[in-house]
This record gives C-alpha cells, sequence and structure tokens, in this order.
C-alpha cells in the first residue's frame, strides 16, 4: 500500500521544492516569500509505516492576512464530510491526525506560489490524504491575490458586470475541446455519466485562464484533476481588461 500512495503522491504537485513559476510583468517586481516545511511522524512509531504529516508552505513577506487566508483555505482541504469543523490550525491538524491515524496513514499539505505576473500572484494549494482503501484522496484550490486591490479575488471581482453566464459558456467551450483532445468527444456514454459542471477553483494564469477540477468530478479518479483553459481572446468583453496578462 505505501507502494500505491508513494506513485499517487509523485503524480501530485506535492514534492519538496516544486518549482515556483515567477514573471515580471507590469513593472512590479515579484513578491518575496519564505518556505516552512516539516515532516511528522507518529510519537513513539519507528517503523517503515509509520503515519505521517508532511507539511510544505510558501508564504508571502509581510503579508500576514494573506498568509493567514493561505492556512486557512489549506485546512478547508483537510474537511472530510461536509459539516466537520475546520481545524483551528495546522499544528492542532497534525496532532489530531497522528492521534488516531492507523499505520500506512499520511497526509500531505502544501501551498507554492504557481505564478507571478502583472499584478496577480497565484497560489496554488494541495493536499493528498490516505486513510485506507485502494487509494488516497487528492485536492486543490487556488487563491488568485490581486497586489493593488491587496485581496483575493472571486469570480465576480474578475468579470465585468453582467457576464457570468458568458464565463461559463466559455468555460463550456473549454471542456468540449478537452473531451475532443482526449478522444471522448465522440463517447456520449462518457458524456452523460461525466457532464460538465462548474467550480471554484479557476487561475487567472499567464498562459490562459484555468479550471482544475477535483477527482472524479468531471471524469473518473484515474484521469486525475481535469484541466480546462480558456483562452484570453475568448475572454474579450468578459474578463476585465486589467486581467488580461501584459495590460495589468
Amino acid at each position: 500500500m505505501r507502494l500505491c500512495q508513494l506513485i499517487c503522491i509523485a503524480l501530485l504537485p506535492l514534492t519538496l521544492g516544486a518549482c515556483q513559476s515567477l514573471f515580471k510583468a507590469g513593472g512590479q517586481e515579484p513578491l518575496t516569500s519564505t518556505q516552512q516545511r516539516w515532516e511528522h511522524r507518529a510519537p513513539g512509531c519507528a517503523g517503515s509505516d509509520c503515519p505521517l504529516v508532511n507539511i510544505d508552505l510558501r508564504l508571502l513577506d509581510d503579508l500576514p492576512e494573506l498568509n493567514a487566508l493561505i492556512e486557512r483555505e489549506l485546512l478547508g482541504l483537510t474537511i472530510e464530510l461536509p459539516g466537520d469543523p475546520l481545524p483551528a490550525s495546522l499544528a492542532s491538524y497534525e496532532r489530531d491526525f497522528l492521534a488516531t491515524a492507523k499505520p500506512g496513514w499520511s497526509s500531505y499539505l502544501q501551498a507554492k506560489i504557481l505564478e507571478q505576473h502583472d499584478r496577480l500572484v497565484i497560489i496554488e494549494l494541495s493536499s493528498y490524504r490516505f486513510t485506507g482503501g485502494a487509494h488516497g484522496i487528492p485536492g486543490r484550490a487556488y487563491l488568485n491575490y490581486d497586489r493593488q486591490l491587496k485581496r483575493v479575488l472571486s469570480l465576480q471581482d474578475m468579470l465585468l458586470p453582467g457576464e457570468e453566464q458568458a464565463f461559463w459558456q466559455a468555460a463550456e467551450l473549454a471542456h468540449q475541446a478537452w473531451l475532443k483532445a482526449n478522444g471522448l468527444d465522440q463517447d456520449p456514454d462518457y458524456q452523460a455519466s461525466w457532464p460538465f459542471e462548474r467550480t471554484d477553483n479557476i487561475a487567472l494564469t499567464f498562459g490562459a485562464v484555468m479550471l482544475k477540477y477535483e477527482v472524479a468530478r468531471i471524469a473518473p479518479y484515474s484521469s486525475g484533476h481535469p484541466e480546462l483553459r480558456i483562452p484570453y481572446p475568448r475572454l474579450n468583453g468578459i474578463l476585465k481588461p486589467f486581467y488580461f496578462p501584459g495590460r495589468g
């Protein structure tokens, strides 16, 4: 089972020291950051199958409110059932997980800077939790931080007024392109079983607006995290102009 875990983890962007994609655009220097990382095993356990918690954080210097939000959103990825309380802190989550974990259980949490470009800092949050069974549960979330507004953007913040429906129509076109690229556009059974859905996981990356889906949302678990990409030209008149790369 440990080998299966390692293979799954290797397929996720959770390896320590992952590259950070940084752009100097719009005349702004990239924000500086500090990495915090640790791995703790269950107290008193010395075997090869000890439960563990692995934390890897990239935090922004001199932005305590953003860092607090990063931790809170990362803790949100640890919630197993709707209605479960949010852990008070990473330390308390680690303590409670290790106190009840069985041999072989593990939890990985990572926050990294995916990109910095123009006025934006894109934070990617990742998780992987194994608590028995055939495979673990990966998670993903994104924060789009606007350096000028000094806050994380909602979808409504990104779009021109009244354009949310048009945005999701563009996302459906991106989904159709994803189906075609994966040879699924002529498979009605697949499309009926895995229809398009909206997602909160949206990132204003430099190359395209990216929608990243949780596993088993619009595709089987074996497909991992499906990624839809909306080209910026398709969002003319939909996305606020200063969120197009090179205009911020």
